[in-house]
């Protein structure tokens, strides 16, 4: 009961995720870029059969693999440290619905469905999966050198 709300706001988050990448694929054509916000946002439909930016395509076993061991560690870590940080707490919930949200894609469908891109920028193209995991990490690094600020004095 403890960790039902972890739980649940993971299962959430995931949700989300695979709603927008189900809306993108029977919405918009692959390869097609719809505007959003002109100059700013706009989306499309891309398969990503690598890793971010495109990276080692058609890995999946390796992706696989690494998704399982860095969910698992960041599940152990979440569970473990009863103390942790509620900014150290939401940096691994948000690793692991990333994680899992393109590991489902993986599974399902052997890429990693992408859609957003910023047009103000040259940024790969990525989803709300990949938002998850980027937040989840800067939160990490932020939380982790808090605490170790907090040590040192």
């Amino acid at each position: 009961m403890k960790y039902l709300k972890w739980f649940v706001l993971v299962s959430l988050l995931i949700i989300l995720d695979q709603i927008s990448k189900l809306w993108i694929v029977e919405h918009i054509a692959l390869n097609k870029i719809k505007t959003v916000i002109p100059n700013i946002v706009s989306l499309t439909y891309l398969r990503n059969y690598g890793a971010a930016f495109s990276i080692l395509q058609n890995q999946q076993w390796l992706f696989s693999l690494i998704t399982i061991v860095v969910i698992t560690a960041a599940i152990y870590y979440l569970i473990k440290q009863k103390n942790a940080s509620l900014w150290m707490k939401l940096a691994l919930i948000l690793i692991i619905s990333g994680g899992i949200g393109n590991f489902i894609d993986r599974l399902r469908l052997g890429y990693v469905v992408d859609m957003v891109h910023l047009d103000f920028i040259n940024f790969a193209i990525f989803n709300v999966a990949d938002s998850y995991l980027s937040i989840g990490v800067f939160l990490l690094v932020l939380a982790l050198w808090r605490e170790e600020d907090e040590t040192k004095n």
